[in-house]
Formats: structure tokens, sequence, C-alpha cells
């Protein structure tokens, strides 16, 4: 969860990014108090302390913090305090099997990633409250999430596209719903979710009869018209800094030619020990190399890319999570909402286009009150995105540099490490549209008889051209 124990159990001074505000001072349900006490989490953060006693109240709440400060800790404090006091009033009648409970929350988050760590916080706080929670998300699952949301639950963490095909076969309904939450708002417009959401939230009961709250890194003016459309007259908290970047976060930038990245990132990694470290670029193709190329000069690595199938994906981060890769291979896929504790270094191997998404990868690290390290490659391709950076930012990245002599001889992968269904699937077209070479396919001509026809002529719908999709 993202109030790492080790961090809330401590006191509040130093840099840790706590209040004065103790949990045990709060409104919450004694099975809530018992959850928190029990993971060791004594002080609020400050997006927490600002925020709770608002919600807790029962008012809507738009919510604005730097990742990593508590967010889903706070919207599911709340959820799960309206749900346990709704049932002490109606004596837990929870329904049966004949009738089986329908929703009375719902979390929407715009990754499947997101989603994964909401319901593994939510795990934490549920214990012993008897309430049942369903993760839905595509790519996984589709029969086994569909049997739990028919056999009843109290709450679904959810992607907006999974949920909607199951609310149009009406496996669930939405007429319940007490405590709604958007998390990432911001990350729903970019990902073209909007429509998704509106369509949900449209379908929730009235603004006087549920609260919603919304929670995000940023705040746009996109966001807060979504908020004042489909919220109760939200209460805005925000979590102000100093600068947009996490405090403990160390930043450099090197200027390598394109040539010299990837001895350069050698390099940087060698030199550190027991570093647990994210590596972010901007293609699915720049992460197989890279990916191959650490591979083979020595380094425990994985790709995480929307390429990767869901489960190998979970099984990708759990192996990172207990320190078995070392290195972490990413695209922007994993910039937003993933918690994995204890990363020391992030890499911006290429720099994002999005000045925004710079933030998000950099507060992979430095958690919590953690320190970390970012260091980013302004090379020959990506450099003129660097002012940009620099400015959303406020602030000039330090410039670190490394002799070129000083740059190691790099073992070369072997094409045949990769097999065939990876290549093609790295590959940027689509699936079928072409031969293993590359040459777009063609259709067979069959020989027609008894109509005149030479059997080597091609019709005008089979003239061999490439299809739509090269």
């Amino acid at each position: 969860m993202e109030n790492d124990a080790p961090v809330n159990a401590g006191s509040t001074g130093g840099s840790t990014p706590l209040s004065e505000q103790r949990f045990s001072d709060l409104p919450l349900h004694p099975l809530l108090q018992n959850n928190l006490q029990a993971i060791g989490f004594s002080h609020c953060t400050l997006i927490q302390a600002q925020s709770l006693p608002l919600a807790l109240n029962g008012q809507d709440v738009a919510g604005q913090a730097q990742t990593g400060t508590g967010k889903t800790a706070a919207f599911l404090l709340v959820m799960l305090d309206r749900l346990l006091r709704q049932n002490e009033q109606i004596d837990g009648q929870r329904g049966d099997d004949a009738t089986p409970r329908q929703p009375r929350g719902i979390v929407l988050a715009p990754t499947r990633e997101l989603a994964v760590q909401i319901f593994r916080d939510a795990e934490a706080l549920i214990k012993d409250t008897g309430l049942k929670v369903c993760l839905v998300y595509g790519g996984v699952d589709y029969e086994k999430q569909r049997r739990q949301l028919a056999d009843g639950v109290d709450i679904i963490i959810g992607t907006p596209g999974r949920l909607i095909d199951y609310f149009k076969q009406r496996i669930f309904n939405l007429r319940q719903i007490e405590v709604a939450v958007l998390d990432e708002a911001d990350r729903m417009f970019d990902l073209g979710f909007i429509k998704d959401i509106r369509y949900l939230l449209r379908k929730l009961p009235s603004l006087e009869h549920r609260q919603c709250l919304l929670f995000s890194a940023t705040l746009g003016y996109r966001v807060m018209e979504l908020a004042y459309e489909h919220m109760n007259n939200p209460e805005l908290v925000k979590v102000e800094t100093d600068q947009v970047t996490a405090d403990n976060v160390v930043e450099s930038v090197y200027y390598p030619s394109n040539e010299e990245k990837l001895p350069l990132l050698v390099h940087l990694l060698r030199s550190g020990e027991d570093w647990r470290s994210i590596v972010f670029v901007n293609t699915r193709g720049a992460a197989n190399l890279v990916a191959d190329t650490l591979n083979a000069n020595g380094f425990q690595v994985a790709v995480l890319s929307g390429s990767v199938p869901q489960k190998k994906r979970l099984r990708l981060l759990q192996r990172f999570h207990q320190g078995e890769l070392s290195v972490l291979i990413a695209t922007d896929v994993a910039a937003r909402g993933l918690h994995i504790p204890d990363v020391s270094h992030v890499f911006n191997y290429d720099l994002p286009q999005d000045a925004a998404d710079y933030v998000h990868r950099i507060g992979r690290t430095a958690r919590l009150g953690a320190s970390g390290v970012a260091v980013s490659f302004a090379c020959e391709n990506y450099a003129f995105h660097l002012p940009d950076i620099e400015a959303y930012t406020g602030q000039r990245l330090a410039m670190e540099s490394v002799p070129s002599g000083d740059l190691p001889e790099l073992e070369r992968p072997v094409p045949s490490q990769r097999t065939p269904q990876q290549r093609r699937r790295s590959g940027p077209r689509k699936e079928g549209s072409g031969n293993n070479d590359g040459r777009p396919k063609r259709r067979r001509r069959r020989r027609r008889s008894g109509d005149g026809e030479q059997s080597g002529q091609q019709t005008p719908q089979n003239s061999g051209k490439p299809n739509e999709n090269q």
C-alpha cells in the first residue's frame, strides 16, 4: 500500500511526508482502526489529513497530490467506512443466493496495473470486515471475473472497458452504488477513456444519493469540468509543493550520442550494487533492444510493455518486487499507479515526449520520504524534449558526463535469443498482415476450370496488393 509501514509507523519528523493527524483520532470504523494498526499505519499523509475529515463527513472531494503520497488509502478508507456503517444500519443484510448482493462501491482506474495495485491495497484494509471486493480488468480471466460478479460483491475495482462489457450483459447493476471513486482522472483523458467514464457515471444514483471522490496527481481544466458535472459541490483539496517532482529525488542528465546510450546505461548500472532500477523507453522496439543487450551483459532484466500478456506482466512485477530481477525495462504503461517498494534508480533511456510523463516516471522512486535517483539521457533523438521538461518542473537538471574511454565494450545479443513469436509481437505491423520476413501476404491463386480463365490470371479482388493493415 502507498503508506509503507516502515515509513508510517514512525514519527512525523524527518523528511517523511506525514502530518500530525493520527488515524486513531479520525472517526473511522473500529475494524478499520484495527487493520490500520495491524499494518503499522499511525499518521496520515498530507493528502489524507486534508481529505479524510471532509470525505468521512460525506462530502465529495477532488484531491490533488504528488504520486506516492497515499491517495489510494484515502479513498479506500472512506469507501470502506461508509459501507461498514451502512451494514450496521441494515443489520448486515447483504442478499442471499437467490438475490446476489449488488455493488455499493466502485473504483475506476485507467490501467490494469493501477487496478491491481488498488485491489492489493484494499485486501489489507478489508480483513475481518466481511466485505467482498472484485477486481475487473481486461486481458485475463473473463469467465472467472464474470462469475465473481454474478455471485455478488460489495466493491468493484476495475478498468472501464471490461466493466462496461459486464454491465451491458446485466451481470451487475449500479443502482445501489453509495461511493464512486475516479482515480488518476487526468490519465483517463490521456488514454481516451473519458466517454466510457461518463457513460458509467451517468448510470450511478443521483448526486444526493451517493458520494463521489476524485483523486489525481494533476487536476486540469478537463478534470475539473468532469468533477463539477458529476460530483455534488466537491471540495477541492490540493497538497502544494515547492516543486513538481519529489523532494528526495536526485535528478541529472547525460548527453550521449545514440551509439553511446547503451554503453552508458551498462556503465551506470554496473557502478552500483543492490540497485533496483526501472529503465523507461518510448517504444517497444527500444525496450526489446535494451533488454536483449542488458541480458547479454550479465543483468537479470525483463520488459514491461503493452504487448506483454497480463498474466506474464503480473509475474514479472512480482519477481521485480521480490528482487529476482534487478532491472525492469518499461514503456509508459508502468509510469503511473505502480507502487514497487525500494526502487532506487529510474533511468529515462528515452526522454518522454510529454513533460508530465517525466514526473510520473521518476515518481516510481523516492516514494513516501525515501530517497532516489533519476537519470535522463538527452540523446540525438529526444534532447529537444528537455527544455519542456525543465520548464514544467521549474528546475534545470544537473549535467553529468562520462569520458568516452570509460564506456565498456558490450557483448552484443545473439539474434536467436528471441523467438519468432517475440519478434512478430514487437513489430509495428498487425499480426497476420504479412509473412515472417516482412513481405505482404498474397492470396493463393485458384485454378478455375470451364470459365475460359487461365490458371495464372488474377481477379481484381485478388490482385496481390498489400492489405490495409500493412
